[in-house]
């Protein structure tokens, strides 16, 4: 089966606030207002986060920019949002959460098989002397690649 994902939005800064480890894909309950601007790439991951409470699976702060030909019925910007997982997906993300002091972020949102689904991890907040070792790596690795591209040429 042919699988076409296109990328609606991605939160860049995940990687750079957390130690991301577990990863899971679900999907979203949206309106169809919500669809329409998800899918013009009005949306923003950068605040949100998930949380487990009562069994289910919520995404937090999530905001998606209100539809410009959308009437009186128009959404809510900023809003919680139903995630739709499994039942062990949804109590390991409970487990984690709760009892290892963990948090849900969500890393990208896209667009698969035109079903709109989110990509979660599960992760660890880093502190400022680990950001800035993880800059410090990311420029040695940039310097090691345009050392090579220089010999090459």
């Amino acid at each position: 089966m042919d699988t076409k994902i296109k990328i609606l939005s991605d939160n860049r800064s995940a990687g750079h606030e957390y130690y991301l480890s577990d990863r899971f894909e679900a999907g979203l309950v949206l309106t169809g207002t919500e669809v329409k601007s998800a899918k013009d790439g009005k949306i923003q991951l950068k605040d949100a986060f998930g949380e487990v409470s009562a069994n289910e699976a919520w995404l937090v702060n999530a905001h998606i920019g209100q539809y410009s030909h959308g009437n009186i019925m128009n959404h809510e910007p900023v809003r919680r949002r139903k995630l739709l997982l499994h039942r062990a997906e949804i109590l390991k993300l409970q487990h984690t959460t709760r009892e290892r002091g963990l948090t849900v972020v969500p890393t990208k949102l896209y667009l698969k098989n035109g079903l709109i689904k989110i990509e979660l991890a599960i992760g660890k907040g880093k502190k400022l002397h680990d950001k800035r070792e993880s800059e410090r790596e990311g420029e040695m690795k940039a310097e090691a690649r345009a050392a090579l591209g220089r010999r090459r040429d």
